[in-house]
């Protein structure tokens, strides 16, 4: 775990669930930290709980400008940006036949625009330091779909699509950039909690009785970071041992 102390850290929807976990576990490693989720009174009380330096910094990663000052204040504090964990991320279920356009366009705006914007963010630097390590969290709903999860799994999808295209981008310019897609199971987040329809909610409670804790994948993105910078672990799937989709 050499290999990560002293490195500058951004993660987004860092104020609970994986996140956090992940905050906690890097900085016990040694990693600077800089921490942006919506909800900034979460992310001080995060803050006193990590033994390192730590930025916090309220933040929409529905809204570019927002992800882009992220960046920034990582850049201005620390002087670069080795690592970005896009976890910010939401689960809504309902069918498609429900017409629920609002849900939809916000599960694509946090999903898969947040993602895209926080790459979008963090390249030009870490293109100018010729090194750094993209870590998007995508889902075992990117792997496959289920009904009720049509909106949920096209972004999860997206978010593995957009990562192998980048990870092709930047192998062909030798610019030495990392990428790694995280794609769990059912972890015991706050993710249930925004499924509005009933049936759907139980029956995904069903699927999360096994569920990982967010400690797990944590552990899992912890180990991608400190493999050798030669060395790039593109994608790994962490699931509950019992559960069968």
């Amino acid at each position: 775990m050499d290999n990560i102390e002293g490195k500058v850290v951004v993660i987004t929807g860092a104020s609970s669930g994986i996140g956090a976990a992940a905050a906690q576990l890097l900085s016990g490693h040694g990693a600077k930290l800089v921490l942006g989720a919506r909800r900034i009174e979460k992310l001080n009380d995060l803050k006193t709980q990590l033994d390192t330096e730590v930025i916090v910094k309220s933040t929409d990663v529905t809204k570019a400008e927002e992800l882009d000052a992220l960046i920034q204040a990582a850049e201005d504090t620390f002087g670069k940006v080795d690592v970005l964990i896009n976890n910010a991320g939401l689960m809504p279920q309902s069918y498609l036949g429900d017409n629920n356009r609002a849900e939809w366009n916000q599960t694509i705006d946090v999903n898969l625009k947040g993602v895209l914007y926080g790459i979008g963010a963090v390249l030009p630097i870490m293109r100018r330091h010729k090194s750094g390590h993209i870590i998007n969290i995508a889902s075992i709903a990117g792997h496959q779909v289920n009904p009720g999860g049509a909106v949920y799994c096209a972004t999860k999808f997206g978010v593995r699509a957009l990562t192998e295209a980048l990870r092709q981008e930047e192998a062909s310019i030798g610019s030495n950039i990392r990428t790694t897609i995280i794609s769990p199971g059912a972890i015991d987040t706050e993710l249930l909690d925004h499924i509005t329809n009933d049936a759907l909610k139980k029956d995904m409670e069903n699927v999360y009785e096994d569920a990982l804790n967010a400690d797990e994948v944590a552990e899992a993105i912890v180990n991608v970071i400190a493999t050798n910078e030669q060395t790039a672990i593109n994608e790994v799937v962490i699931r509950p041992t019992k559960q069968l989709p």
